[in-house]
């Protein structure tokens, strides 16, 4: 039963080769353990019950990982400026394709979000990001 399982890990790996979808992966520490059971002269319902159980302890470990491991996703560079004002120090058009905000110490290239031209001096919100673009409201 070993050559079985022998097979069925190679068949495995070489399927997880030529995918980058975690689609054989399940089944490549259940193979292991099966060959270790099969060596080990258990019973076959038991290597087959170690490769299942394996093969599904890996899957809900994945599947489940963010449910279990409730983490708070921190926005950094370029996306922590969605929310903050800005001040706009160059009149936005999106006709013009012009228009630049200061948010902090650094100056952005800016568009509006309603189309509506906005004057210089005032105070925007940003929405979004484009590229190399904020997208402000007033």
């Amino acid at each position: 039963m070993t050559i079985i399982w022998t097979i069925v890990l190679v068949l495995a790996v070489i399927a997880e080769s030529m995918t980058t979808a975690l689609v054989a992966v399940w089944f490549i520490p259940g193979a292991v353990l099966a060959i270790i059971f099969s060596a080990l002269n258990f019973p076959l319902w038991a290597q087959l019950l170690a490769f299942f159980l394996s093969g599904l302890g890996m899957l809900f470990r994945v599947a489940f990982r963010e449910k279990l491991f409730k983490t708070k996703i921190v926005p950094t560079n370029a996306d922590s400026l969605i929310g903050k004002r800005a001040i706009v120090i160059e009149e936005i058009d999106n006709l013009a394709s012009k228009g630049a905000v200061k948010v902090g110490a650094a100056v952005w290239s800016a568009r509006s979000e309603s189309g509506e031209p906005i004057e210089a001096d005032a105070v925007v919100e940003v929405v979004a990001i484009e590229g190399v673009k904020l997208i402000c409201k007033k």
